[in-house]
């Protein structure tokens, strides 16, 4: 690995569940044909702009997608017993189909070389594989992260890609994973002796990659696969975080969704009096500090594609916060989660 983690994570149950390509096209084709559908347009879409040269690196790529695609659907999504509100089959699809849609709508499809568009479509479905990884802040890189770094070099080389051919690619992955990394964290104080917290700023990772690279591997800037894999990184965050320049109705919906599974995450039931406060900061400060204090934009095509609704919902996010903010304040407190979540869907509408 480019970044230097040693800590083993090894296959789960899932992965043996799911063992290659031809398993996952078969469970996606049972429970989202939808989604070959949207492949088969992208490859023509493809296939038209490079040529047909291009055929048996989009079969691999296929392949590894629908086989992520289809363990994130099984181990964290609607398809198992583990269902995560936010981070589950149907995020990666967002970013698989719409916001790199959109990408490809601002720039085309020659606006990239095909290799970069298809590292992109991986990154959709692969930075999230693994979800219950226990939380280490001793290192920058998370341990969902790492573990989802893992599992993908395992489905790259089940799916017939090769370390040494296809190095661009194992290399681009690493780092568009570790990137995504988000620090929500306060910020650290002015004097810090902690490596992690110096490298994270709060917010992604990505931005940060060129001093981590440089504590691990100081000589990085003279191998061009890893400074391509950088900058694909800094898309790939743009992609992942790209909710915030979103219509606002979706942005909103994302928000309510990750409460939900944050509620989840830390065991407090969403219709229990204990998630009623932490819902409330959640979908009132949080969503501020996030949109305006966390999140930034860390490549110019992002940038390009989703800045310009992002300031449009700029007023709706701080109108919507503060109003959920004034609904719960003393002496009216939420009575649970439910009713926090129920009350901001209410207030988009409203919108």
């Amino acid at each position: 690995m480019i970044l230097g983690l040693s800590k083993p994570f090894p296959a789960d149950a899932i992965e043996t569940e799911l063992p290659d390509g031809a398993a996952g096209r078969a469970l996606v084709e049972r429970r989202r044909p939808d989604v070959l559908a949207l492949l088969c347009r992208r490859r023509q879409q493809m296939l038209s702009c490079f040529g047909p040269a291009l055929a048996p690196l989009l079969e691999r790529c296929e392949q590894a997608l629908l086989l992520s695609l289809a363990r994130l659907g099984m181990r964290h999504g609607s398809w198992g017993d583990d269902f995560h509100q936010y981070h589950n089959e149907n995020h990666a699809l967002e970013i698989l189909d719409g916001r790199i849609g959109r990408l490809i709508g601002h720039c085309g499809l020659d606006g990239m070389p095909a290799e970069d568009w298809l590292a992109l479509e991986l990154f959709a479905t692969c930075h999230d594989l693994r979800q219950r990884e226990p939380v280490d802040h001793a290192h920058p890189v998370g341990n969902n992260e790492a573990a989802s770094m893992a599992e993908t070099d395992r489905i790259l080389r089940r799916c017939g890609f090769d370390p040494g051919r296809d190095r661009r690619l194992f290399i681009a992955l690493e780092l568009m994973i570790a990137g995504s990394t988000f620090d929500a964290r306060p910020a650290p104080p002015v004097l810090c002796y902690n490596s992690a917290e110096l490298v994270s700023s709060g917010g992604a990772l990505a931005p940060n990659l060129g001093q981590l690279l440089d504590a691990c591997r100081p000589d990085w800037r003279d191998d061009n696969d890893i400074i391509h894999g950088v900058e694909l990184a800094l898309i790939a965050s743009d992609l992942d975080t790209a909710n915030v320049g979103e219509p606002f109705p979706w942005l909103a919906e994302s928000a309510s969704r990750l409460c939900q599974e944050r509620e989840m995450r830390s065991g407090r039931a969403l219709d229990g009096e204990a998630s009623a406060a932490p819902c409330v900061g959640f979908l009132s400060d949080g969503q501020e500090r996030y949109f305006f204090e966390l999140h930034r934009f860390c490549s110019a095509l992002g940038s390009a594609t989703f800045a310009p609704c992002k300031q449009a919902n700029a007023e709706r996010v701080r109108r919507v916060a503060d109003a959920v903010r004034q609904r719960y304040r003393e002496p009216t407190p939420a009575p649970d989660g439910q009713t926090v979540v129920a009350e901001f869907a209410r207030l988009v509408l409203a919108e």
